[in-house]
């Protein structure tokens, strides 16, 4: 997991995953403007698992909602002015990869997801990290995030 925001993309998939999304609106609720908030703890307030705790509070640090202090290793509890639709919409990868969903460019096949740009990427996603034919993924090996084909095979995994 990458905390807070991340221009290297680790959080795509967080921000892109309307389960987390509809968690980080959950969870809010028991942030309480707490110096330092334990993952553990709001998993047992709010009744959720840890895994989903912890992608919610990527949400609620995509929305300006909650920090992660690097030297304390822990998130807290801000609010900053942001529009967690809007800060979606700013990411260029999972603009374009929710494009391709919509208009039809993923679709399953045996062994995972084609998807169709300009030329057709092969996206397999029962690996880890997932994996695409695309130059991205050829030059990032999946250290920069996912690339936009795989985030779109995701997006399309989960509806």
């Amino acid at each position: 997991m990458t905390p807070g925001f991340s221009g290297e993309g680790g959080v795509l998939k967080d921000l892109a995953d309307e389960q987390a999304i509809g968690d980080a609106d959950l969870l809010a609720v028991h942030l309480g403007w707490e110096p330092r908030l334990d993952p553990v703890q709001l998993s047992a307030s709010s009744g959720l698992g840890l895994d989903r705790v912890l992608r919610a509070l990527v949400c609620l640090g995509g929305a300006g909602r909650v920090g992660f202090d690097l030297a304390a290793s822990s998130y807290f509890h801000r609010e900053l002015p942001y529009d967690s639709d809007m800060i979606r919409g700013m990411h260029p990868r999972l603009r374009e990869a929710s494009a391709l969903a919509e208009v039809g460019a993923v679709r399953r096949v045996r062994g995972g997801f084609e998807v169709k740009t300009e030329v057709t990427h092969r996206v397999r996603l029962d690996r880890s990290p997932p994996t695409c034919t695309c130059r991205w993924w050829g030059k990032h090996q999946g250290q920069r995030g996912p690339c936009k084909h795989v985030l779109a095979a995701e997006l399309i995994e989960g509806s």
